[in-house]
């Protein structure tokens, strides 16, 4: 029987990571759970892997046997609204239905509250896997996330409120853009104002693109400061569904992700409860959303990214031309290594910058129980920074390549991936989203490009070249050395040019640069350790990174104010 975990051993390799038993350390509070007597908390590190193991085995099971059989019937049908109310398609409710019994919710919350309490990665990996079977379904299941909000912002009586809930199935939504505030959240103008007679919140207003957006729980942003116009005079709210006072009033028609809601909402008096202090929605509440989110596409990127890979060679080896199989052609074999060269690197990315994650997250949860060591304080600081460097390039490349596998596997298939019945279409309908929602690629530019000009980037690839790798990687790392100093030379050549227009018109190759670079050192370390898996993925990925370093560098040292597009006036 087919089992979306057990089939790819690449994701079962991450779980035996360096990182994993300091990670494992601190999520479990030196396993203080089984202290307690909660009989499905791990009792030591190895029991903790090989519990994170069953989840994902059943994860992958559900993936395979349930969700991706159910993929294209929820596709054709979609979501539909019905007085006021969104429907969703009814092999999503099979979805819901099989991956509530299967307890694949709460995944991330406290086990006092009924959660698993699995790690980021865990849980980034599940994401994978549910998104290779239906990139849309993902996107309903994994906003769960949402409650990472809550939990961290939250008071103690709305975590016991609300938790255990998501623990047992229901489902999230984050309420943040509105139809003249996308990227721009500032513009947010949905209006919360004090019942003083109710001793509530109450919202009013229209949000829009809100994906799930009839789910049971919200997280709402909403202007709580009459008289504001920016940042400063948002707030975060929640919003319960069964309190009323919402309604859907649309549900967009989209290219892809066709089981995934994304609806137009009318708030009227709704009624709701402030989440965390007042005019920190945006500048602290939504960030953190955000963040949480841009890595939860990045899982669903790799997840499309597999499968895209998948479908290419399947029918690479059964399609034959000209008296041989299709897979033999090197225009084929080209197409597909590569495809495997950035799904492999991307996962590394992907996992690494999740462990980042809940290396700081955890600190930062035990920094609530007892004042931190100052080693941990600064343990703490570290993987922040790191986390926030790496989130960006993990979300904006990932996307990208999600679409560029999708694009690829329709190729292989010719005139039949252009056609209906193939999955490759849907995949490309799905990945096209990606590297647009929850931040687009160039505003991943902009969120990186700091950590290109302060030098936190070079200073990680630095220290990556220190790593040992195997014989077999050390021919490659010595290719990657020039490249370094040619990244070196072209970060300085922006810097000292001093120009901001200059500087943001090139800052795309530069976060491309810095992105390559360090997934060639990931690859390579990955390789190192599991060649069997990786070997080949490396040697391709890393002449890939040599073609694109070497291009961009000349493009960017040879760029001056003169060259910029003369349409930029306009």
């Amino acid at each position: 029987m087919a089992n979306y975990y057990t089939d790819h051993p690449e994701i079962a390799f991450h779980l035996e990571h360096p990182l994993m038993k300091r990670l494992v350390e601190l999520r479990e509070k030196n396993y203080e759970d089984a202290k307690k007597g909660i009989d499905y908390a791990p009792v030591d590190y190895e029991d903790a892997i090989e519990n994170y193991r069953r989840i994902l085995d059943i994860t992958g099971d559900v993936a395979a046997n349930v969700i991706e059989p159910n993929s294209e019937s929820v596709d054709l049908e979609g979501p539909h609204l019905e007085n006021n109310r969104m429907v969703y398609a009814s092999k999503t409710f099979e979805n819901l239905e099989q991956t509530r019994k299967a307890g694949l919710y709460g995944v991330s919350m406290p086990r006092r509250f009924g959660g698993l309490n699995v790690p980021n990665v865990i849980f980034s990996m599940m994401s994978e896997i549910i998104s290779a079977a239906d990139a849309g379904f993902q996107n309903i299941w994994s906003l769960q996330s949402c409650i990472d909000t809550l939990y961290e912002f939250g008071s103690e009586e709305q975590r016991t409120k609300y938790i255990p809930r998501i623990c047992a199935g229901e489902t999230m939504s984050m309420d943040l853009t509105e139809p003249d505030a996308g990227s721009d959240l500032q513009r947010v103008m949905l209006k919360a104002t004090f019942d003083e007679k109710e001793n509530c919140w109450r919202l009013n207003g229209v949000k829009r693109f809100i994906t799930n957006g009839d789910s049971d729980i919200h997280l709402v942003l909403a202007r709580s400061e009459e008289g504001t116009k920016d940042g400063r005079g948002l707030s975060m709210f929640i919003y319960d569904k069964r309190n009323g006072g919402v309604e859907v009033r649309h549900i967009e028609h989209k290219l892809g992700i066709h089981g995934s809601p994304t609806c137009e909402l009318t708030y009227k008096n709704a009624k709701a409860e402030l989440c965390g202090d007042r005019k920190l929605g945006l500048i602290k509440y939504v960030m953190a959303l955000m963040n949480g989110a841009r890595l939860g596409i990045a899982a669903q990127s790799v997840g499309v990214e597999q499968e895209a890979y998948n479908e290419g060679l399947a029918y690479a080896r059964e399609r034959a031309q000209f008296g041989e199989k299709i897979i033999k052609f090197p225009a084929v074999y080209d197409m597909l290594s590569r495809m495997k060269a950035k799904l492999d690197a991307g996962r590394s990315l992907l996992y690494q910058t999740a462990r980042y994650v809940d290396l700081y997250k955890s600190l930062e949860d035990i920094s609530r129980d007892r004042k931190l060591t100052p080693e941990e304080r600064t343990e703490m600081k570290t993987y922040s920074r790191l986390a926030d460097a790496f989130t960006p390039i993990a979300k904006g490349m990932n996307s990208e390549y999600a679409s560029q596998n999708a694009y690829d596997a329709i190729s292989i298939h010719g005139g039949s991936g252009f056609i209906m019945e193939y999955k490759s279409q849907r995949l490309y309908r799905d990945a096209r989203i990606f590297s647009i929602y929850e931040g687009t690629t160039q505003l991943q530019v902009v969120a990186a490009i700091r950590y290109v000009t302060n030098g936190t980037y070079l200073q990680v690839i630095k220290d990556m070249m220190q790593s040992k790798v195997s014989d077999a990687m050390k021919p490659l790392k010595a290719r990657i050395a020039p490249l370094v100093d040619l990244y070196e030379k072209a970060v300085n050549y922006v810097k000292e040019a001093n120009n901001e227009e200059v500087h943001d018109f090139l800052a795309r190759r530069l976060y491309d640069m810095s992105a390559e670079i360090i997934m060639s050192l990931l690859i390579m370390d990955d390789a190192s350790r599991a060649p069997e898996l990786f070997e080949k993925s490396a040697n391709v990925y890393v002449r890939m990174t040599e073609e694109d370093v070497c291009t961009k560098a000349y493009y960017v040292m040879h760029f001056t104010e003169s060259d910029l597009p003369s349409f930029r006036a306009e």
